[in-house]
């Protein structure tokens, strides 16, 4: 049976109010399944951008790059930076840093998986075209089963979303929403 964790991706306060500006109940979706993560014993890992004062990792000839550091997104410290209080971590959850899109790039998320014999991943997140789009291929190609909790995922555009959630990730995970994977999880 897989040993899975919940992937929780740069739900962080900037990140936020720059995504979910319509108050589309994000939040409390991505609440319930951590919390029903945490119900079954399922490990729950925070991965959040964060990049050290002066941008030093930041090449001008990365243009995605460029432009946090422009917009003034993701310095480490910084209160924007934090993870959005509605679904702050735990004593219990670990928190990884990230300093590109995937969740893997420039952290220690695949130490800590290894450490926890994790072998399927569960992904949520802002934004679904950036951290869960690049995590889903780097997991990919490091042999994670896979499950994308799409009304746990959100963009700043919808079509997008909807595309990535009902076209693209299918193809290579299980899609489901938070109550059916909590109904997975946790049968009546």
């Amino acid at each position: 049976m897989a040993k899975s964790a919940l992937l929780v991706m740069d739900v962080q306060r900037d990140v936020v109010a720059i995504a979910d500006h319509d108050g589309s109940g994000y939040l409390p979706r991505l609440r319930r399944a951590i919390d029903g993560a945490r119900a079954v014993g399922i490990p729950v890992i925070y991965v959040v951008m964060g990049l050290r004062p002066g941008d030093p990792e930041v090449s001008s000839r990365n243009r995605v790059m460029t432009n946090v550091v422009r917009a003034g997104l993701f310095t480490e410290g910084a209160p924007g930076t934090e993870i959005h209080p509605d679904v702050a971590p735990q004593r219990s959850d670990v928190v990884v840093t990230k300093r590109r899109g995937s969740a893997f790039s420039g952290s220690d998320l695949d130490l800590v998986l290894r450490a926890r014999d994790v072998d399927s991943l569960v992904l949520t997140g802002i934004a679904t075209s950036a951290v869960v789009l690049s995590t889903l291929w780097h997991a990919i190609d490091l042999d994670f089963g896979l499950t994308v909790l799409a009304d746990a995922c959100l963009d700043t555009d919808p079509e997008v979303h909807q595309i990535l959630t009902e076209k693209l990730f299918p193809q290579w995970a299980d899609v489901l929403t938070v109550e059916d994977w909590l109904s997975v999880i946790a049968p009546r």
